[in-house]
């Protein structure tokens, strides 16, 4: 392992950087460019701070008239126009923020350690405005008599809520306290995101004896052998899910797997510049004050509030429906692995840099099934065309591909995005494959959200964005079937963003255990055998996915179903016991995790998905909401039947119903309301339970 400098990477990349005297700031003028997308060859790192700064003002003079305004407050002079207030800087904010993600540069990262603090401030300035509060609840105490629809209800509710939880009702000095919080935990999340990157990014594994590679595939050895820039005639693996697992899963050479996997659980855990872990307790210790400041039991109990969930009572006992029956099913994975490791290693004991190796020798023993022989059939080309196909026979939608479209990296493709009837939906931006500086995982984001403006409607511009396995040796990026799955769930939160038809952005996002629900029904068609028809073609030859092969990849996706379950769930019960804290006592960070495991009975041989240090999802906006995923699972499990029980998987009538009572409505009424029309009724857990094979 020789540590590179992920910093001295991220100076390779086709920097946006440049003097700003030399081009105009674009975000000071109209976007002349096709579908008003953002100029990206024309915004330099240095556009982005004047940009951000004069947003702010725009906004607080925004207000300012609002607040100010001799008029008696009504929905539409209050409520409204403050949901119309900020689009200047909603337009720099959501370019900064995706690329910061996607893109980032030093340069980049310097601006987000100023803007972040500033942008805090802001919205303190807003919510703890006394003047703009006292319009905000004279509506929102009037709205008995207001006669308002659904959908503007909705907006007044989160509005006036949106001003309480901020600490509007405070008096002065908790005020003060309370921009004191704010100011800390936004500048230690920047700090953190900015550590768990360059962790991430420094680590490698350099292999220089052939021998080492053995088992792993020709794709992972093609891959590392391209990754090896500055390592002639030797293969790197690193950190990136598309070089990290196939390694984990394949690799005969024990001590190599353990280094790796020992690299990725320790990131941010082993002192110096990039440790993370008294940044994770005092957040947590934070943000109980900030709980407790608000009148709240815990940091769990302010978030669920505005959940499905509601409190921390009803996840533990969603979870705990589910956690007893997955971690039986890991100990009987555990006994299987461990026989088949006795045959390599007698007497040997499985650990967990073991596990992934020895599940796929279990399941090529059990299913006569490997990966590497369905990968050939998931071209990602045929794989996104493949989510492309399905969104055309549910919903009707085309998508073409733009080319000169305005992009922020060369591998970006564009799409527009068509109704059945020909009328511009949106566009989608694609964007794949791992880079220096790209953060790990995948997600959805928007460039430009929808809603309805003055009765006409604003065309969304989303992107997903991807870490998936890179073309290499003269192949295509081939896929493995979790990728294929992950590439049609980030296509469902994209369908998502598209379809929102609300007339305020203030009701477009919805609970976070209900924003999963989108992208992870689209997961069940993925292996549908009508599905596979329609898009898994071997790469070379064209020919279909034999149906043997197909049903080998079913069954064998149940398999591992306790270890995937538990691994996740480990996460989402470590998140919540640390946001029920109910003091802002500072933890030690290790302490507390082996505590809350322990507690939870993990067995020693999985790892939690994601550990203290590197829980990137807890450190932003699902911090106490982990768990969603989870939950959303019932959801979409429940769903997917729908089009089961009608026989067709593509029932239009039913497709039609999902999007009109859930995709289209965003935020603006209960979710819990808008599932019950659509599907008749509450969720049931058992179809998520049989689908693992859990019940």
């Amino acid at each position: 392992m020789r540590p590179a400098s992920a910093l001295a990477a991220l100076m390779t990349l086709p920097a946006l950087a440049a003097d700003p005297v030399a081009v105009p700031n674009p975000f000071f003028g109209e976007w002349q460019t096709p579908f008003g997308v953002p100029p990206f060859g024309e915004i330099r790192d240095a556009h982005f701070l004047p940009a951000l700064k004069e947003g702010m003002a725009r906004q607080k003079a925004e207000v300012a008239a609002i607040a100010g305004l001799a008029e008696p407050p009504t929905f539409d002079n209050t409520i409204a126009a403050l949901d119309r207030s900020g689009q200047f800087l909603d337009r720099v904010n959501a370019v900064f923020s995706n690329l910061l993600g996607a893109e980032t540069t030093p340069a980049l990262q310097a601006v987000n350690r100023e803007a972040t603090p500033l942008l805090a401030a802001h919205r303190d300035d807003l919510q703890l405005d006394g003047a703009l509060y006292r319009r905000v609840k004279a509506v929102w105490d009037a709205r008995a008599g207001l006669k308002l629809d659904p959908e503007q209800a909705r907006l007044l509710e989160r509005t006036y809520k949106s001003f309480v939880r901020a600490g509007a009702a405070l008096d002065a000095a908790q005020q003060t306290r309370m921009r004191a919080l704010n100011a800390e935990l936004s500048t230690l999340g920047v700090t953190f995101g900015e550590r768990l990157l360059k962790a991430t990014k420094d680590f490698q594994l350099i292999v220089d004896v052939p021998a080492d590679l053995a088992g792993l595939p020709e794709g992972a050895r093609l891959a590392a052998a391209a990754a090896k820039a500055g390592h002639p005639g030797k293969w790197l693996f690193t950190l990136d899910g598309p070089s990290i697992w196939p390694f984990l899963e394949s690799a005969q050479n024990r001590d190599l797997r353990r280094r790796l996997l020992t690299g990725y659980l320790e990131r941010c855990n082993q002192g110096g510049e990039t440790d993370t872990n008294a940044i994770v307790a005092k957040v947590a210790a934070l943000r109980a004050e900030k709980a407790r400041l608000l009148g709240y039991a815990t940091w769990a109990d302010y978030v669920l509030e505005e959940n499905m969930a509601k409190d921390p009572k009803g996840v533990y006992g969603l979870l705990d429906q589910i956690w007893k029956p997955a971690l039986e099913a890991a100990k009987r994975e555990r006994a299987e692995l461990q026989a088949m490791m006795a045959k390599d290693l007698p007497g040997q004991k499985l650990e967990p840099w073991d596990w992934r190796y020895y599940a796929e020798k279990v399941k090529h023993a059990k299913y006569d099934f490997q990966e590497e022989e369905a990968k050939p059939y998931f071209a990602l080309d045929a794989v996104r065309q493949g989510a492309f196909t399905l969104a055309g026979k549910l919903y009707g939608l085309t998508f073409t591909e733009v080319k000169g479209l305005p992009v922020y990296q060369k591998d970006v493709r564009g799409f527009e995005v068509k109704e059945k009837d020909g009328r511009h939906l949106g566009i989608l931006y694609l964007d794949y494959h791992p880079r220096p500086g790209k953060r790990g995982g995948a997600w959805m984001s928007n460039y430009r959200q929808a809603w309805i403006r003055d009765g006409k409607q604003v065309d969304p511009v989303v992107v997903n964005v991807c870490n998936f396995t890179p073309p290499a040796g003269g192949r295509p990026a081939l896929l493995t079937s979790d990728e294929v799955r992950t590439l049609f769930h980030e296509f469902g939160h994209a369908l998502h963003g598209l379809f929102y038809a609300g007339r305020y952005r203030g009701t477009a996002g919805t609970p976070r255990d209900f924003v999963e629900l989108p992208s992870q029904v689209m997961e069940n068609w993925a292996m549908e055998p009508a599905m596979l028809k329609l898009y898994a073609r071997h790469y070379q030859t064209g020919e279909p996915i034999p149906e043997a092969l197909a049903a080998k990849v079913r069954r064998a996706s149940r398999f591992g179903q306790g270890f995937a379950t538990v691994e996740y769930m480990a996460a989402a019960l470590l998140d919540l016991d640390w946001h029920t804290l109910t003091d802002a006592k500072v933890r030690d960070t290790a302490a507390f995790e082996k505590a809350s495991l322990a507690k939870w009975g993990l067995i020693p041989e999985i790892p939690p998905r994601y550990r203290s240090p590197y829980f990137n999802h807890i450190m932003g906006g699902y911090a106490a909401g982990y768990y969603s995923y989870i939950w959303s699972a019932v959801l979409d499990s429940d769903a997917f039947q729908a089009f089961k029980e009608k026989g067709d998987l593509f029932d239009p009538a039913t497709a039609a119903a999902f999007r009109n009572e859930v995709l289209s409505k965003g935020g603006t009424e209960d979710p819990a309301l808008l599932y019950r029309r659509f599907r008749g009724r509450d969720p049931k857990v058992e179809p998520l339970l049989e689908k693992r094979g859990l019940k």
